[in-house]
């Protein structure tokens, strides 16, 4: 059991460990320098594969935020420890001023390292030197005012009140928590937080000629359906899926960004984004589904993409040999390895939705796989690696195997359910099925015994787009409804239900409608 210093020396670790982190923020915002995001990576990369599915299929999105918090925990108690140390060192030298030194000249180059920014390494190291200094002496250094030092043989020692002693010490404790409190409140108010992406929010950043049209193309072919909140045939911005490795986004400007093509080549080539850019460019409607989402889950969103294929590139560098496969890399550390005749139908992106690319999405640059699941487009693309022998990506290691083709399936979500004006119940959705298109949605209303064809948005040009779908019934009670897709080569939706782990979700929806 703690006594009473220790258990103020460890409030105290605390708070200097949360204010490091704070004036890390406070310096650097969610940048590459921020003191948590190697460490936050760190654990990402080293949890092992049978936990991250456990956390992808019981808690979804919410594993993101798990992973952030034992990041922030981790890092806290780090510098904590740092802290507690100098705190002692304080007590056993009777000085405040070496402890907080101690803490401060140990911490920054643990920063420092960390982040590889000596300067924003500062932001950590001030700040938690600043909480052991306020922190003050331990209780055993106070002394009245009145008492004279025995050693000076003016007089009898007159001893402090412990009371007092005691109750100074906890309010000096207590107010640098609450110091400690209110600069973290000051960090993160006072540092300057990204607009969201989406619609409204990009509405100044520089347009794609001919994004536009293609926008209201696409978008025209949407059904005209009751609900106001089922998405049309173009998901905007801030509605689309973002799945990624880690929580903090890199920061690539596209002055700094290139593409560098190494491995199995004639020559290796760079492409930087001014020259990428200079390609003919073609403005796409894709579609992009996740393989961790479960059958009827919300990651499957079109857009239109602006950028250039990737094969006239694929060919300059001359792949050499026995050269069948290719590894992709971000600038997240992602990595995905897949056939290079798949790869060479792929495209580059730098634009959505008629604006530029925004940073959750890969901004400068993705890479967009025809029918493929959205795990292989691996966005802030910087490397391709042309191999002669096969290599397990990311979520392979992972024990995943989710750079197959993407499964067919017909989504019906709660938006697509609407109660008509004349009593019918509407239902609505999307369907996918890669670059094997929709042909069909069968909607059955009484479990599957019975099959009726559902409506169609108009097919688009494009190879890898989802259609809508709509049908209307007189209900007459609960009703079970079943939805399937059968794609454009005549193959039916699995009915077999799957779980997302290794190779993506798969059956029918069912869905129970009507009182």
């Amino acid at each position: 059991m703690l006594d009473v210093t220790e258990r103020r020396n460890a409030l105290l670790a605390a708070a200097a460990g949360t204010a490091g982190v704070a004036g890390s923020y406070l310096v650097t915002g969610w940048s590459p320098a921020f003191v948590v995001r190697p460490v936050d990576q760190a654990i990402v990369n080293l949890t092992p594969g049978p936990i991250v599915t456990f956390v992808i299929e019981t808690v979804g999105d919410a594993g993101h935020l798990i992973h952030v918090a034992m990041a922030f925990a981790a890092v806290i108690g780090l510098f904590g420890l740092i802290a507690l140390a100098g705190l002692r060192l304080s007590a056993r030298l009777d000085r405040a001023s070496v402890g907080a030194a101690t803490t401060g000249l140990a911490s920054w180059p643990l920063a420092a390292g960390l982040t590889g920014d000596p300067t924003g390494a500062l932001g950590v190291a001030l700040p938690a030197a600043a909480v052991v200094a306020l922190g003050g002496l331990p209780p055993t250094s106070t002394r009245s005012s009145s008492s004279p030092d025995p050693a000076s043989g003016d007089g009898p020692s007159v001893a402090a009140d412990p009371t007092t002693t005691v109750d100074a010490v906890r309010r000096r404790t207590l107010g640098v928590a609450a110091g400690t409190l209110g600069f973290v409140v000051a960090a993160v108010v006072g540092r300057r937080v990204p607009a969201p992406e989406d619609d409204e929010a990009l509405a100044d950043a520089p347009r794609s000629e001919g994004a536009s049209d293609r926008l209201q193309e696409v978008e025209s072919t949407s059904l005209a359906v009751e609900s106001d909140d089922l998405l049309g045939m173009v998901s905007p911005i801030g509605d689309f899926y973002n799945v990624d490795i880690a929580q903090f986004d890199p920061e690539v400007t596209a002055a700094e960004w290139s593409l560098t093509f190494t491995g199995e080549t004639g020559a290796e080539r760079t492409v930087p984004f001014d020259e990428l850019i200079d390609r003919p460019v073609e403005h796409r409607a894709v579609t992009l589904r996740c393989v961790g989402e479960s059958l009827n889950g919300r990651k499957l969103d079109n857009a239109v993409w602006t950028g250039t294929p990737i094969r006239p590139l694929l060919e300059s560098v001359d792949p050499e040999g026995d050269c069948n496969c290719a590894m992709l890399r971000g600038d997240d550390g992602y990595y995905v390895q897949f056939p290079v005749d798949v790869l060479a139908e792929g495209f580059l992106a730098w634009g959505m939705n008629g604006t530029e690319l925004p940073p959750g999405h890969g901004h400068p640059v993705r890479v967009l796989i025809p029918g493929h699941w959205g795990e292989t487009n691996v966005k802030w693309l910087s490397e391709i690696e042309l191999l002669n022998v096969e290599e397990d990506g990311y979520w392979e290691e992972r024990g995943w195997e989710g750079t197959g083709e993407v499964k067919t399936v017909a989504k019906l979500w709660d938006e697509g359910i609407t109660e008509l004006d004349d009593g019918r119940i509407e239902l609505a959705g999307h369907a996918y099925a890669g670059t094997r298109g929709i042909e069909r949605v069968e909607v059955s209303t009484d479990g599957g015994g019975s099959w009726t064809d559902a409506s169609l948005s108009d097919p688009l040009p494009d190879a890898d787009v989802w259609r809508q779908w709509r049908h209307a019934f007189d209900p007459d009670g609960a009703h079970e409804v079943v939805v399937r897709a059968v794609d454009g080569e005549g193959n039916r939706q699995t009915r077999e239900p799957s779980d997302p782990s290794p190779t993506g979700a798969s059956g029918w929806v069912r869905r129970t409608v009507g009182e």
